[in-house]
């Protein structure tokens, strides 16, 4: 299961509706060996498209290195679909490298209402989990 804090999924949802008709992509950090995202970091859909996405690789390199220089791994790997559900397309599940990862996604299909689901990605099975948005994490 996914738990989150809702100005962190207000974050996501921002980015997507920001960058639609493309898709927008991000990362959400958290301590190396913890579950809990905490720190939302947007960057660039490298192929400035509404049907793929790719981070920039100058930029991947550059928030992987920061996130390792300060003991994080990337909790979520987010992206918007801006036509279709949120559910991973074959290109989605070819790219995930991230087996501990949970692979948030918002479609931004319908202009008034988002869906964000989530999933973990490890070779190439995809599994849906529940997503607990809460206030704050719990102590």
């Amino acid at each position: 299961m996914l738990v989150i804090r809702a100005d962190l999924v207000d974050a996501m949802v921002a980015h997507a509706r920001a960058d639609h008709p493309d898709e927008a992509c991000g990362v959400i950090a958290g301590p190396e060996g913890s579950d809990r995202p905490e720190r939302f970091i947007p960057m660039v859909n490298a192929e400035r498209s509404p049907t793929f996405y790719r981070f920039d690789s100058m930029e991947h390199l550059k928030v992987w290195k920061a996130m390792d220089a300060a003991d994080e791994v990337p909790v979520v790997i987010y992206h918007s679909h801006t036509g279709t559900e949120a559910y991973p397309s074959r290109t989605d599940v070819a790219i995930a490298a991230e087996p501990d990862a949970h692979y948030v996604l918002v479609s931004t299909r319908d202009p008034e209402v988002h869906e964000l689901r989530s999933y973990r990605i490890v070779d190439g099975v995809v599994t849906e989990e529940p997503v607990s948005i809460v206030v704050a994490y719990e102590q």
